[in-house]
């Protein structure tokens, strides 16, 4: 088993690097690899809308972005995790998504993906909502916590005091180990689902 994890936090060893840190002690316990994968001060343009990535299978700016498609295309699971500044995700990770999601093309049916978003105060549940939108356009079961996934703290450090906050991360990690788990074993006696032909409604016309 392999998660990928991105952080979209600028700050190094903040409080979005302290949730994911807690999910990745459960990873080590369980035996499942992880890489950890920190986005938040790169610069990362959006998507040019060019077509580059249906022809060419990759996106037409090589940054980091196609480096973590290669990543996410071997993993079985991903965690995103984001800091809320103006309830909402951090831009830099929202032009990273956008831009991996898009322009990777490989089948990421059945991944499982988690999400996770890290505030003072207020704006995880949008954040939460936002995130978690990659994974259902994509086919992905998202994972689920005992609580929204969120963890708080401002001040570099402050996360560590949230106790109900870790005991999410930790029960989120679990669940996304028991869930790739139980995916792998049911693709060996039942396979995926089928797929249909891709149907596109366009609303002017």
């Amino acid at each position: 088993m392999k998660v990928l994890m991105i952080n979209g936090s600028p700050r190094k060893g903040g409080n979005t690097s302290i949730a994911l840190d807690e999910m990745a002690k459960v990873f080590e316990s369980e035996g499942v690899e992880y890489e950890t994968v920190q986005v938040g001060a790169l610069a990362i343009k959006g998507c040019l809308s060019c077509g580059y990535c249906a022809k060419n299978g990759k996106c037409v700016t090589d940054d980091i972005v196609n480096e973590l498609s290669a990543k996410f295309e071997q993993a079985d699971g991903l965690v995103i995790a984001s800091p809320v500044y103006y309830a909402s995700a951090n831009g830099t990770l929202i032009s990273c998504l956008d831009r991996l999601f898009f322009s990777s093309h490989f089948d990421m049916t059945m991944k499982v993906g988690a999400s996770i978003a890290c505030a003072r105060r207020g704006g995880c549940s949008a954040t939460f909502d936002e995130l978690n939108k990659y994974f259902t356009i994509s086919g992905m079961p998202v994972v689920s916590s005992r609580y929204w996934n969120s963890i708080h703290g401002r001040d570099k450090g402050e996360a560590l005091k949230d106790e109900e906050g870790l005991q999410t991360m930790r029960v989120l990690a679990k669940n996304m180990v028991f869930l790739m788990k139980s995916i792998a074993l049911g693709k060996k006696e039942f396979g995926v689902p089928e797929k249909e032909p891709k149907i596109y409604t366009n609303f002017i016309g």
